[in-house]
């Protein structure tokens, strides 16, 4: 790719339309001063004293600020949070994303709001030492009313739509908002629209999910196939059934590896591998995925190829994975200097 080609690219991100649906989550650190640590009169155990609590959006969320952070200036995310103080300050952290459109993100009291709470010990020349983490999560299929908005939100927004992202991680599998009526929706959205891009990635499988775009690591990818996670590690045997994939759903397909980059498969195209960028210090791979997903559907929303789109997200999730104790993003002026003058320094 070439420094006039990127440049193509990102601005046609910014003119592009993205719809975001799934399980938004609040990603809220307690940073902790070790030094300050007492003992509890109480019950003698450690108490851990919190200097500052740092409250962002987290797995829909995350890819959202990702999608603003890469250029996209009208986002929609479609969701909910619950009538509680972590949505209170989900809903916050959303509104101060530039381009949102918080219009239809529901609150309702009948379901808590998805939460990550993440203690991190913070030593002078350490990296942050996250503690166990302290998870709010429904244990509940979402109420009626709630996937009826839902539904009623994609039919509402999608023409207008250029990409749709479907992100499914709720803490626990079929619990979040990405229900059976919503992936028909999507499903039937899909064929009413045929120009829109939808990208769908799930921490929980993608084998309920209509014919869409996929994203997802090896070992999901082994578990849609049918095959043993260990028969999806040599690059050529991954490379191999990503193509018949991809011709199976009739849309691109990608599988992430890790520090072994991307394998990226299109019907009519063979299967291409984009190798990661080497690591140049401490890393931090919370995010990772969130920004890899929001890349490659801005992408090819503008029309880049598969090869620019895989090459994009890898440029992408270097940067948000050199960013230590934190979800991190990933904007274009800092893919621009890691693309074409760092990354000739590193390989």
């Amino acid at each position: 790719m070439t420094p006039p080609r990127f440049d193509e690219l990102m601005a046609r991100f910014a003119k592009l339309r993205v719809g975001v649906i799934g399980d938004f989550s609040l990603d809220r650190y307690f940073d902790i001063d070790p030094d300050r640590a007492e003992i509890s009169i109480e019950t003698e155990l450690p108490v851990h004293n919190v200097t500052r609590v740092r409250c962002q959006p987290g797995a829909a969320g995350n890819i959202t600020q990702n999608i603003a952070a890469l250029g996209a200036t009208t986002l929609w995310p479609v969701g909910y949070c619950g009538d509680d103080g972590e949505g209170f300050e989900l809903r916050r952290a959303l509104g101060k994303i530039p381009g949102v459109n918080l219009t239809h993100f529901q609150t309702t009291a009948n379901r808590q709001t998805f939460t990550y709470s993440k203690p991190l010990l913070h030593r002078p020349d350490h990296n942050p030492e996250e503690l166990s983490r302290l998870d709010i999560k429904d244990w509940t299929s979402a109420p009626m009313e709630v996937e009826v908005q839902l539904i009623a939100s994609l039919r509402e927004l999608a023409p207008g739509l250029d990409a749709l992202i479907v992100m499914d991680q709720a803490g626990v599998k079929g619990m979040g908002a990405i229900t059976s009526a919503v992936l028909e929706t999507v499903a039937q959205l899909q064929r009413d629209y045929p120009d829109l891009v939808v990208l769908a990635d799930s921490r929980h499988g993608l084998d309920r999910f209509p014919p869409s775009t996929f994203k997802m690591n090896a070992s999901e990818f082994a578990h849609l196939i049918g095959v043993p996670t260990h028969e999806c590690h040599l690059i050529g045997d991954i490379a191999t059934r990503a193509d018949t994939l991809a011709e199976r759903n009739g849309r691109p397909i990608f599988i992430t590896l890790a520090e072994r980059g991307i394998i990226g498969a299109a019907p009519g195209e063979s299967a291409q591998h984009i190798p990661a960028l080497p690591v140049r210090g401490p890393i931090d791979i919370v995010g990772a995925g969130d920004t890899a997903t929001a890349t490659l559907s801005l992408a090819l929303a503008a029309k880049a190829t598969l090869t620019e789109a895989m090459e994009l997200a890898q440029v992408a999730a270097s940067l948000v994975v050199h960013q230590v104790g934190t979800t991190g993003v990933a904007n274009h002026t800092e893919m621009r200097q890691l693309f074409f003058h760092e990354r000739r320094c590193i390989t």
